[in-house]
C-alpha cells in the first residue's frame, strides 16, 4: 500500500474553516463532550431546544460528517455558531502519517499535546468487519521486552476523550465509505488499566456514543491484579485479554517484569474472578518466540495452568512481531501447530492469529513514538485528504439531511 500523510484532522481548516475561535479562543472540540456535556452545551449556551441535541448527535455519530455545513436540517444560523466556536476533533492534533499495508491494516499517527506522537490501527477484515486498535497511554511503564510502547518509556496518560477521539475518528471515516466500526481493542501503545479511570470512561463513551457493544469490546493488560477486580465489578460485560507469554514465574518475569509484582498465580486468580463476575471468558494472549516458549514442554505446562485455574479461558497465539530492540523471533508453522494440537489434549482452545500491517510496523507491539521526521521520510503531504473523503459523500450526507429534514417537520407537526 502507498503511504499517505500529513493530512489535516476531522474538523480542522480543511473542513470546517475559521480554526480559532474570535479573540484567539481555541473552539469547542465536540468529541471531548459526552451525552450530557452536549446537551448542556446545545440547550445552555447555544440556546438551542432539546431536539436539537439529538440532531447534533446523528450527525456526529450516525452519519460521521465533520463539516457543519452538511448539517440541512440544522438552522444555518446554527450551523454558522457552530463553525465558529466549535470543531469536530482535537484542532490540536495533528494527523502525522497514514500508512497502509498490503493486507489493508491503516496504521495512523498523530501528534497530540506535549509533543509526542501516538499510534492507532484499523484492521478491515474480508467479512466486512472493521476492527480498531487504539492507544491509551503515550508510550508505557510496564517493559515488556519485546514490545516497541515498552521499550520508550512511560511519557503520560491519555485523557479520556483523547482514547475516545480515535475510534471515533475510524468510525467517522468509515461511516463516509457506508461502513461502520465494528470492534474496538484497546491494545494499542499503553496498558489500559494503568490509566484505569480514563479508560473506563472512555469505553462507556464508545458504547453509549459510537454504538459499539460491550461484547465488541476488549481491554488487554499485563496482569494488573487489582484493576482486574476492579473492572469485573464495573460489570460492563467488555471482553479481558491478559499477556501471559508465559507459564512459570521465572520465565515470564523475564519477558514482563510486572510479574514480580503480580505473580502468574495471582493474575490466574483475579482472572477467575472476572469469569465468574461477569460471565466473559478471559482471552490469554502469547506472543510466539521461537526456541524461548514455542515447545511441547511450554505447551504442556500453560496447559496444566489453564485447565486447573482458568475456566472459560481463550488463548491468542500470535508468532513474534519483529521490534528493533528485542533480538527474538517469531515460531515457526510447524511449531506453532504442535503448540496448538497439545494445548487441545487440555481441553484448552487456542487461535492461531494472522499476523497483520508488520510491513508499516502495525502489528502487535510494535506501536511506538516516533520522530516527526520519520513520519515525513516515510509519507507524502496529502493536505486536505479527509475533506475530499468527506466532499465525495457529501450528496449522500445531504440526501440524509433532507430525510431528516421532512422527519423533523412531521414530528413538530404532530406535536
Amino acid at each position: 500500500g502507498a503511504p499517505a500523510t500529513a493530512a489535516s484532522a476531522p474538523g480542522s481548516a480543511a473542513e470546517a474553516p475559521g480554526g480559532i475561535a474570535p479573540h484567539g479562543v481555541p473552539r469547542l472540540n465536540l468529541y471531548q463532550l459526552t451525552a450530557e456535556e452536549l446537551e448542556d452545551y446545545v440547550t445552555g449556551e447555544l440556546e438551542q431546544p432539546k431536539f436539537r441535541v439529538q440532531q447534533l448527535r446523528d450527525w456526529l455519530y450516525k452519519f460521521g460528517t465533520t463539516n457543519f455545513t452538511r448539517m440541512k436540517n440544522l438552522p444555518r444560523p446554527l450551523r454558522q455558531t457552530l463553525a465558529s466556536g466549535a470543531s469536530i476533533g482535537a484542532e490540536d492534533w495533528v494527523v502525522l502519517a497514514e500508512r497502509q499495508s498490503k493486507d489493508g491494516t491503516l496504521k495512523r499517527a498523530y501528534g497530540v499535546p506535549g509533543c509526542h506522537t501516538i499510534e492507532s490501527v484499523l484492521m478491515p477484515y474480508n467479512d466486512g468487519r472493521q476492527t480498531a486498535c487504539i492507544s491509551t497511554q503515550v508510550g508505557c511503564a510496564m517493559g515488556c521486552v519485546f514490545c516497541a510502547t515498552g521499550q520508550m518509556g512511560f511519557k503520560r496518560h491519555l485523557t479520556s476523550a483523547e482514547i475516545f477521539e480515535q475510534a471515533a475518528r475510524f468510525s467517522a471515516s468509515l461511516k463516509r465509505e457506508r461502513k461502520r466500526l465494528s470492534r474496538i481493542v484497546l491494545m494499542g501503545m499503553g496498558e489500559p488499566l494503568a490509566n484505569y479511570h480514563n479508560v473506563v470512561a472512555a469505553v462507556r463513551r464508545i458504547q453509549a456514543d459510537l454504538g459499539i457493544g460491550w461484547r465488541h469490546i476488549t481491554i488487554s493488560t499485563v496482569g494488573l491484579v487489582p484493576e482486574m477486580r476492579r473492572l469485573a465489578a464495573e460489570r460492563m460485560q467488555v471482553k479481558l485479554a491478559v499477556s501471559l507469554h508465559a507459564a512459570t514465574d521465572e520465565e515470564r518475569s523475564a519477558l514482563l517484569p510486572m510479574n514480580r509484582r503480580y505473580p502468574i498465580a495471582e493474575v490466574m486468580d483475579a482472572a477467575r474472578h472476572y469469569f465468574e463476575t461477569t460471565g466473559r471468558r478471559v482471552t490469554f494472549e502469547w506472543a510466539l518466540i521461537q526456541g524461548q516458549n514455542d515447545d511441547v514442554a511450554t505447551a504442556e505446562r500453560l496447559g496444566h495452568l489453564l485447565a486447573g485455574g482458568a475456566p472459560g479461558s481463550h488463548v491468542n497465539l500470535i508468532p513474534l512481531n519483529p521490534t528493533k530492540g528485542y533480538g527474538g523471533g517469531p515460531t515457526g508453522r510447524d511449531a506453532a501447530a504442535r503448540f496448538v494440537e497439545t494445548l487441545a489434549r487440555f481441553g484448552i482452545e487456542a487461535t492461531m492469529r494472522v499476523r497483520r500491517g508488520i510491513d508499516i510496523d502495525a502489528g502487535c507491539g510494535q506501536l511506538a513514538e516516533r520522530a516527526a521526521s520519520e513520519y515525513k521520510e516515510r509519507g507524502r503531504d496529502a493536505a486536505g485528504a479527509e475533506e475530499a473523503g468527506s466532499t465525495a459523500a457529501g450528496d449522500e450526507l445531504s440526501s440524509l439531511a433532507e430525510e431528516l429534514e421532512s422527519l423533523d417537520a412531521a414530528a413538530g407537526m404532530a406535536a
